[in-house]
C-alpha cells in the first residue's frame, strides 16, 4: 500500500512515522539509530511503497537555519542516493518535540515513559507528517 513517511532527524536518533493508505491520518512508527536509517527505510520500502518522504527541517524562531540544519542536508543526500525516485517535502519542524512532550502528558503518559527520547522521537516525526497532511488537503 501507498504510505508517505515522515522523518525527524537527529545525530543520534531519528524518528519515523507513517501515512495510512489515504493520505490522511500519521502514526509514529519506529525511533532508529541514524547510522541505521538508510537500511531500515530500504526494508521498510521493501514492504510498503513509499510515495513521498516528508523530513522536518530545523529552523530557528527567528527563520534561520539551525545549527542541525548541516546534519539533515548530508542525510537528504543519502536519502536521495538510495531513493531517487521518491520526492522529498522539507517540512518545518519548530515546536514538534514540545507538541510531542504535550500529547504524551495529554495521552496520560506516565513521567517516567515521558524521559524515553525515542518516544519523542517518533512522536515528533508523526507531527511533522500530520502536519504536511493538513496542509496538502
Amino acid at each position: 500500500m501507498d504510505r508517505i513517511v515522515g522523518i525527524d532527524y537527529g545525530k543520534a536518533r531519528v524518528g519515523v512515522a507513517v501515512s495510512d493508505p489515504l493520505g490522511i491520518f500519521a502514526s509514529p512508527l519506529e525511533t532508529v539509530p541514524a547510522a541505521k536509517i538508510i537500511e531500515y527505510l530500504q526494508k521498510y520500502a521493501a514492504a510498503e511503497t513509499i510515495t513521498r518522504f516528508v523530513v522536518g527541517y530545523p529552523v530557528n524562531l527567528n527563520g534561520r537555519l539551525a545549527a542541525a540544519a548541516a546534519d539533515v542536508e548530508l542525510f537528504l543526500k543519502a536519502l536521495q542516493r538510495h531513493f531517487p525516485a521518491v520526492p522529498v517535502t522539507l517540512e518545518d519542524e519548530r515546536f514538534t518535540s514540545v507538541l510531542a512532550h504535550r500529547a504524551m502528558i495529554d495521552g496520560g503518559m506516565k513521567k517516567k515513559d515521558r524521559r524515553d527520547k525515542s518516544s519523542v522521537d517518533k512522536i515528533s516525526a508523526a507531527i511533522i507528517l500530520q502536519s504536511y497532511l493538513d496542509r496538502k488537503r
